[in-house]
This record gives C-alpha cells, structure tokens and sequence, in this order.
C-alpha cells in the first residue's frame, strides 16, 4: 500500500487562493476512521466556487477540495466497511472544512460513506456524483408531495448544467413529460436525446412578470437556478403543485410574493443533499443505479485529470461547461 499520493493543494497567498498538484504523505491526512483509494471525483459547481476562493466555503488552508468521491476502502477501523469495499461519498461538507477527494486518498468519517450499489462502477458513480444525487433528491422531494406522471409536465431548469442534465434523463426514465429551460438553444439536440420534449430559452424565463399569477403550466419543477427564473417559475406552477430549489447559480436571491402559495398552494422544497440522512441516501443512490441508462450518462460526461481543474473551474462558474466532468485521480 504505497503512503505517497497526489492531490490538488489549495493554497492561500497575496496573490490569493491558488491551487497546484503535489505530492503528499498519508501521514497528513485528516482524522477518520476509514481511509480511501479514491479513483474518481466530480467537479461541481461549487467546487468551481472553492477553487477560486469563493464564498468563503474554505476556512483553514492547505486545503484538498472535491465535494464528492469514489474509491475502494484502503483501511477501516469501522466494522460496516472492510478492506477492498467500492464507496460513494457526497456532502458533509467534505471538500470544504474536512480535505475532499481531489486527491488519490481520502480519511473520513464512516458515517459519510453509502456502499456502492452492484450495478454501478466508481466511475459511473462519478458520472452521476453530487449532481445526480442532488437530482434524484429533488425528485422523490416532488413525489412526497404527490408529483406522478400522469398530471402533466415537470420542468427542469439550468438544463445544460450537471444536475439538470441528470434530471432529465431520471425524469424521463421514471415516465414523466420533461420540460427544460436552458441559456444554449445551441444543445437542444443533446438535451432532448436525454428525454425532454420541450426546450425553453432561458430569456423568456428572466422578464419580470406582470402579474402575481400567470397561466399554470406545470406541475412541479426541479429548480437548479434560483433567482428570477425561479421567482418566474412560481407564478407558473399549476394549484396544488411543488418546486424542488436545489441550486442558486443564477443568484440567492428570490423577489416573489406570498400569492402563488395562498391562492393556488404551492409548496416550495428545499434539498439538502449535503446533511442528508443516510437513510435516504442510500434509498436516492438504489434508484440512480436503476433509473439512468448509462449511454445517457456517458453522452454528456468528459474525463479530466487533478491538471486540469484549475482551468474548468473557471469554465463552470461562467457556465460554459455542459453536462458532467468527471476526475480520473490516476489519470
């Protein structure tokens, strides 16, 4: 078991945050109980954030960033995970306060890890990763709250991005008309290979509405944006149907009224796929390990290594990333 690995450091210096790839010892890794030989991680949107010093999500540096990962047990001092054990990790704000998986090992906390489902690879893990989680989170949030198939239309924001991209094709998959609003008219082809059967431009989604209520399009929407087209989104959802908010690339902030929830009842879902109870999790990963075709996935995936991150991270957070881009840590 070699002791050396690489990793992305995040440093912080007068030039501010920057990152490099670099050689490191075990020995330095953080407290927990299981270590990790991760093979594959993600880059998120907020990894994006992260690695260009963002949002002050990082407190302590060096730091090793990657928000979710997946690998085979190395150690364990945990009686649920034995050596050789294939593991998925996402949230607890790992890649944040606790080293991620931008790097060829990881040492967490058991609790943190979900076993991996037979069906599914640690790369095809990753291909799915924080993205598809949080996807198939908002999902069964809508069908708590009584979204089927058969009444009518979901719409699916920040289509072009990784957890709209996944949405679709779980939406899809699970029988349901997929609507989908996107800033690149240009991928429409991709996105209704994925499963969507109507394609929005996101400027008709960003005029300010005239009125509290307008006509009720949809019963339900996974919300990757926030912002205005979220406030948008409201006015238009049919009486009784659910939004599932999961994303805020398009802005914290929400200019709405109260009258979509009193006069048509709305329920507007928060997501939380980074304290999620394990629980769920493993209820959410059972059902991506079924639902997701993997041609789908892999249409829409690219593979990169440590190298190259520093530069897609700026790519992602200027939205000029589609789809999914999964690490190779031994590439």
């Amino acid at each position: 078991m070699a002791t050396q690995f690489q990793a992305l450091v995040l440093e912080e210096g007068e030039r501010g945050v920057y990152g490099s790839v670099q050689k490191l010892d075990a020995d330095s890794l953080p407290e927990g109980d299981v270590t990790v030989a991760v093979s594959h991680s993600t880059l998120n949107y907020k990894d994006g954030l992260i690695l260009n010093g963002l949002g002050r999500l990082v407190k302590n540096y060096p730091h090793i960033p990657g928000i979710d990962f997946s690998g085979t047990v190395e150690t364990s001092k945990n009686s649920d995970y034995v050596v050789g054990d294939q593991v998925i990790l996402t949230g607890w704000r790992v890649g944040e306060s606790h080293w991620g998986g931008f790097a060829q090992k990881a040492r967490v906390d058991a609790n943190w890890l979900v076993p991996m489902p037979e069906s599914l690879s640690p790369k095809r893990a990753m291909a799915i990763g924080t993205a598809g989680f949080t996807a198939m989170l908002a999902l069964m949030a809508l069908e708590d709250h009584g979204v089927k198939p058969e009444k009518g239309p979901v719409l699916v924001t920040g289509a072009n991005g990784g957890v709209g991209s996944i949405a679709i094709a779980i939406l899809k998959a699970n029988g349901y008309e997929v609507h989908a609003v996107t800033g690149r008219m240009n991928l429409s082809d991709r996105l209704k290979a994925m499963g969507a059967g109507k394609i929005i431009d996101r400027s008709e989604m960003m005029i300010e509405p005239k009125r509290p209520l307008q006509s009720e399009y949809w019963q339900g929407c996974i919300d990757a944006v926030g912002g205005e087209i979220l406030a948008n989104v409201l006015t238009q959802i049919r009486h009784g149907g659910c939004v599932a908010a999961c994303g805020l690339a398009g802005g914290a902030g929400l200019s709405t009224t109260v009258i979509p929830f009193l006069l048509r009842g709305i329920n507007l879902l928060g997501v939380d796929s980074v304290m999620c109870p394990i629980g769920r999790r493993k209820e959410a990963w059972a059902r991506l390990a079924k639902d997701i075709p993997s041609q789908s996935v892999s249409n829409i995936t690219q593979i990169v290594g440590l190298e190259d991150l520093p530069d897609l991270a700026d790519k992602i957070l200027a939205g000029q990333i589609a789809g999914r881009v999964v690490v190779d840590l031994n590439r």
